[in-house]
């Protein structure tokens, strides 16, 4: 692979940014399919790929959602275009007879047997395809506003009841309103947050 261009680079990390406002610009759902249909192309372990996506467009599942935001967090995702519930499946390796067909006569019986390893598994790999889906959607010119502060124990009850999905993290998506960003906080320098040995 050769290195991709810097316009590109800046797009995805150094000219990116958090946002909270949005502008008044809807987001079809042709891209929303465009979009998990990258994010699940990223590594996994043992191509597990337990996240899954609930995009939120519609009124009704807005006003649904709102409740479970802490205070600081609903005006930013009631005016987002979309929001998306990162979610986990806790029964995922389910699939791995599909997604891992090589291994999984080993894998399903050790993540059946073992709740809390399945639940750690779950966990961090629907983390790492959270950055995935963060990138994926900047790739495509959507800007990302990725938040903790909600109440997670609502969040499932609301949209995972009866189900083996649990939430991970929430991300307004759109086209963010420049001129509404913070001043852009200071990152570690590599000395500072990393070593080469």
């Amino acid at each position: 692979m050769s290195t991709i261009a810097q316009a590109s680079i800046a797009q995805l990390f150094t000219d990116a940014r958090t946002h909270n406002a949005w502008l008044d610009k809807p987001v079809s759902d042709e891209t929303l399919r465009e979009l998990y249909d990258l994010v699940k192309w990223g590594p996994t372990s043992a191509n597990t790929t337990p996240a899954r996506i609930v995009f939120v467009k519609s009124p009704d599942a807005k006003a649904r959602l709102l409740e479970c935001m802490a205070p600081g967090n609903v005006d930013k995702t009631r005016t987002a275009p979309v929001t998306a519930i990162i979610a986990y499946d806790l029964k995922f390796y389910e699939h791995l007879p599909k997604l891992f067909p090589n291994g999984a006569e080993k894998m399903v019986p050790m993540f059946s047997g073992d709740a809390v390893k399945a639940a750690g598994a779950a966990h961090m790999n629907s983390s790492l395809q959270g950055g995935y889906f963060i990138l994926a959607a900047r790739a495509l010119g959507l800007d990302c506003g990725p938040m903790a502060g909600f109440d997670a124990q609502q969040v499932n009850d609301t949209f995972f009841a009866g189900t083996e999905w649990r939430v991970n993290f929430i991300c307004n998506l759109g086209y963010g309103d420049h001129d509404k960003l913070f001043p852009r906080n200071p990152r570690l320098s590599f000395d500072e947050a990393a070593r080469i040995i």
